[in-house]
This record gives C-alpha cells, structure tokens and sequence, in this order.
C-alpha cells in the first residue's frame, strides 16, 4: 500500500470561527450578492416571480422585480443580466444588483431584506423557514471557502483532476443553495469541505450479514479487494473473536460516525450487529459533492462514496439500499454494451464502473426507526480515473471549464480555459469539446435507448495539452434511466432490485425505469443539454464572444454528423428526439421553496430545435 498522507486537521482559525472577525467586507458582499442574485434568478427563470424587463443592447437587459418593504411601500430589485438563446435560461451579472425604493434610493441588498420583500406571499409555506436556512447556510459556508489562504501551487489548468476538485469552488451556477451543506457545522466544513483539502481517514466498520446486503461486479474478486481496501482492520475482526466470515467491512465517513451511525445505530453497536474497526490507514480527500472520497495514499485505488445525512443543494445525501445494491449491475451492463459495440469503443469513453457496495439492510428494522436509519449506513466503490488516463493526459470535472480564475479579484479574472483557447482558437477548441463530449451521450440514447445523468460533476473531461480528446462519465447507481419496451438490446437487459415504494413517496423524480420515451430523452437532455452544454454556451458566448447560436449549431452539426453516420438508428433518432420544440426540465428552486409534493417540471424551447433537419 501506497505511503499515507499525513491526516494534518484544519487550521485552528477555519474552525473557531475567528477568521469570521477578520472578513474583507468586499469579499463579504460579493458573495452575498451572489446568493441573493443566484436566488433571484432562478426566482424569475421558474416563473415564481413576476418581472419586466429593458433592453440595454443586444446581449444585455435589466431585469426589474417589485417587491413591498417593511412600510408596505413598493421597492424595486434592479440588476443586469442575459436573456440566453440558450433555452432562455436568465444569467443576471450579481456585482449589478440594485435595491431602488420608492424615493429613489440605491443599496445593496441584503438577504433577509430580499427574502422578506420579496417572498412574502409565500411566509405561510411550511418548507420556507428550511429553505431561507440553506440559503444563510450557503453564504457562510461559501465566504468560509473564499477567506482562506489558498493558492494553487501552479497554474490551475495545469493541475491534475484531484486539486481541481478543491480549486473549482463555484459550485452550482444555477441552484441557489449552492453551498448548504445542511448539518456541517463551520468546524465540520473546514475539516470535510473540499474547498479545504483536509485529508480524512475513514471509519471502518463490520457490518454482520444478517443485516446486510452486498453486490460487486462479476469481473472483482471481493475477498482480495476488501483486503486491499480495509488493509489490516480486515483482521481486526478475528483478534476481537468474532468470525469474519459473518460481517461485511463497510467505510463510514467520519462525519456520519460520530453525527448519524453511533446516535441511530446503538441497538446494532450493542449486539455486536456492527462492529467498530479503526480507521483507515489511507487518507482521502473530499470531491465536490463532499460524500465522494478519492484516495489520496494511492490515486489508483477507487474512490468511496459514502452514506452522508446533511443536505447540499436539492437532496440529503443519503445512499438507498436499492441504488447501492445497483451501482455494480448497471455499471457491468454498461460496460458489457460497450464493450459488444464497435461504434462505442471507437468512441474511446470510459465509464467508471461501481464495482462494489455495501448497505445495511433496513428491512429487518421497526417501521418507527425508518425514518432515523434509511439510507445512512452504506457505501459504494468506483474506479478511479486515474487508472484509465494515458500519457500525458489531464482530466478536468466538466463544470470547471467554465471557470473563472480569482472571479472576485477585480483586474485577476481569467477563464481556467484561456491558455487552452489562447493556443487553439475558441471555434476549434469548442467543436473537438462538442465532438468528444456529446458523440458518447446521444450515443448511449440513440443505440441503446439509455437515459444518461450527465450534468457537469458527472462528467470528466481528458485533454491532452488542452486539447479535448475523450470523455468519461460516472455515477450510475440511480444516474441512468430507460424504458425496458425500448431498449435496442433488451435480452442484455439486467434486473435490478427494485424501488421500494416508501422512497418513490420520498423523491418522486428518483426512478430508473419508466414507460415514457420522453422522460428516458428528458433525462439525458435536462442534465446534460441543459445544465452542462448550456453553462458552457452562455460561458463562451459572455468571455470569448462565441455566439450562442454557433455553439448550438455546431452541436446539431454533431448530432446530426452521428445520425448520417448511423443510419441503422434511424428510427430511434425519432423516438428520442432532441431536436423537440421542448424539453422538461427540474424546477429546482420551486421544489426547495414548495416541496416536493406535486411535480416540479418547466417546459422550455429546445435551442437546438431551429437546426432540425427534416431527414437524418
């Protein structure tokens, strides 16, 4: 095993709160600005809020929202912004957010201020008070992220694609609660944040199998894995007396150890039902979505994720056992399609297989623990990228290509992509991104009839030089979704184990099979069209001056380069067809402000329907 990282804890400072004393007041307001105009935005994108705009000149409007002040006098929220081709979404510029009362006078906004001048009309909602706490939440846990010294120890686009994960601190551009991080407290996101770095040993814990359950991929030999993952904890078990051959090794991470497992799981602790280990030899740094852990003792070794109960963005980051249990089946169907399709492996695109999980098995518990236990004891292992990159290339999380450097340093602010479109041009370097990031996707829709979640932390891109050479794409265990009827191989189809039905009452839009050819086409096109090509598109168009209507025309230009390339699919280019007038899209910021208990979808026009072509 490879030499261990040293598990040095955050500064003392990120933990007390003292640097909250020591803030730049710039810095402070910036990033309120950004929470209360990403707030606003997505307000007036989901029609919650009415609003007018003016025409500033061809690209840019000003966007007006009127609201009622504390005296019951109207007031006004001003701010600059883009009315996007790009299915369009509305991109306000946060620095231009104006408070303007009826006398005419101009501020800042502050955010309880918009919240109450603008929401008002929703105070009865019961999910309010949770959602007004996630957005106090993401400012905080934002400005903690940005008052820390950090600095990368070279140029950004030349880091590999681990300390890109702590270096691309946006997060979301679209979701409002951004950075919520419901049930860390500072101290926690400072320790588990991966803005921080903070390497983490994991807990290990013996799960007996009684109530457990287990899958891994046909191609792993568990034994010899779970040796090399739990390293000598693996016999641990025998030196306490029990017999190994009764327990699952599970990791935890410590954050739910210490908050979740020792607090819901004492009747197991006590039973011997599950065992305390250790913990980890090896140290692991936190990705972007904070449950996922790469290994930073050995990078080829996969990386874990990880049973959390707190909350970022829409969901709490629990692991289902269904999903766990499926992780490894869809990953080793995708990759047997792949591997049996002469068009996919020339594509060259790398799935990281889930190749085992482990889960508690919740029903064996009383009904009135369920809701304390469901998802929060389980964990998944997925390959690491790292093991498929070839010489000299570089992997960038898809996100972070729209990423600006020291966005909050006025004169400093530079696209992470610059030197890469500096060296090839904007329109070359766009078309090889489209080339090699959309073929794979429509792909997997057009000759299987699979429904892909590839939204911009899902997918990796590997360049080599800056150069866009192929894509490889993750998180599978509920990411995928298909109707059975219309899969182009169904006699390769596996099975999997079901939804239960107390999770559908849960999160209705968690669902893998569906009768619905359109949900199966939504799904690739909301995450991947929508929240992944789209930023990018608006990005390029605002920094590099790319017209938005060329970047959809050069994706249809792909597109429709794989359909004449195919014509063998022809008649499913129909079936899923992504040149529609209209695509349903999530309704984020309705589903945090009014639940989850009717659907929250938005039709909008399809920015690659003026490129359909009659024939393909």
């Amino acid at each position: 095993m490879a030499t261990s990282l040293q598990a040095t804890p955050p500064a003392p400072d990120a933990t007390s709160g003292a640097w909250l004393a020591r803030v730049d007041a710039q810095c402070y307001q910036q990033v309120q600005q950004r929470v209360v105009g990403q707030l606003l935005q997505t307000l007036l994108y989901e029609q919650v809020l009415p609003y007018r705009q003016q025409a500033l000149n061809e690209h840019q409007h000003r966007f007006i929202v009127r609201g009622v002040d504390a005296q019951q006098e109207w007031v006004e929220y001003q701010c600059n912004g883009v009315l996007s081709l790009s299915f369009a979404l509305i991109r306000l510029d946060h620095a231009s957010l104006e408070r303007v009362t009826s006398r005419g006078e101009r501020s800042q906004p502050q955010l309880h201020q918009a919240l109450s001048e603008l929401l008002g009309e929703y105070q009865d909602s019961p999910h309010l008070p949770r959602f007004i706490n996630e957005l106090e939440q993401t400012l905080l846990k934002d400005l903690q992220a940005r008052s820390q010294a950090y600095r990368p120890a070279k140029p950004a686009y030349e880091l590999d694609v681990d300390a890109l994960e702590q270096h691309f601190m946006d997060a979301h551009s679209y979701h409002p609660c951004y950075k919520s991080r419901i049930g860390f407290s500072l101290a926690d996101n400072a320790r588990f944040g991966p803005e921080f770095a903070t390497p983490i040993a994991v807990v290990w814990l013996a799960l007996a199998k009684s109530c457990g359950a287990l899958n891994h991929s046909r191609q792993l030999d568990f034994a010899t894995f779970i040796a090399q993952e739990a390293g000598e904890l693996a016999e641990e078990l025998t030196r306490q007396g029990r017999t190994a051959q009764d327990y699952w090794l599970i990791p935890v991470h410590p954050w739910q150890w210490q908050n979740v497992i020792l607090s819901n799981f004492y009747p197991e602790l006590s039973r011997g039902e599950l065992i305390y280990l250790g913990t980890s030899t090896d140290h692991y740094l936190a990705q972007q979505s904070i449950r996922t852990l790469a290994n930073a003792s050995d990078k080829r070794r996969p990386y874990v994720k990880l049973a959390m109960s707190m909350t970022n963005t829409s969901s709490t980051r629990i692991l289902a056992r269904h999903t766990v249990m499926n992780g490894p089946i869809i990953s080793d169907w995708l990759q047997q399609l792949i591997a049996t399709d002469s068009t996919a492996r020339s594509l060259d695109f790398v799935i990281l297989g889930e190749v085992a999980g482990v889960s508690f098995d919740y029903q064996h518990v009383p009904a009135t623990r369920m809701p304390q236990l469901y998802g929060t004891l389980g964990a998944i292992w997925r390959e690491s990228l790292h093991g498929y990159l070839r010489e000299d290339e570089q992997a960038v999380p898809f996100n972070g290509l729209s990423h600006v450097e020291n966005r909050y340093t006025p004169g400093e602010q530079t696209p992470f992509i610059d030197a890469w479109i500096g060296q090839f041009g904007v329109e070359a370097w766009t078309e090889q991104l489209l080339r090699v990031a959309v073929v794979p996707v429509i792909h997997m829709l057009y000759a299987e009839g699979i429904g892909m979640e590839s939204h911009g932390q899902n997918i990796v891109l590997i360049v080599k030089q800056g150069w866009p050479q192929r894509i490889a794409l993750k998180d599978f265990h509920d990411g995928v979704r298909y109707s059975p009827a219309h899969l182009a191989r169904p006699e390769l189809c596996p099975t999997l184990v079901p939804l239960p039905d107390s999770h559908a009452k849960l999160n209705r839009n968690s669902f893998i099979l569906t009768d619905d050819v359109d949900a199966v086409r939504d799904f690739t096109c909301d995450c991947f069209f929508f929240i992944a090509l789209a930023e990018l598109a608006i990005f390029l168009s605002q920094q590099y001056r790319l017209d938005e209507s060329r970047f959809w025309q050069m994706t249809a230009e792909v597109i429709h380069a794989y359909q004449q390339a195919h014509p063998q699919h022809r008649e499913r280019y129909a079936l899923f067809d992504v040149f529609a007038p209209t695509y349903e899209v999530e309704e984020l910021t309705k589903r945090r402000l009014l639940g989850d208990g009717e659907r929250r979808f938005k039709s909008v026009a399809n920015p690659l329907h003026p490129y359909r072509r009659q024939a393909c």
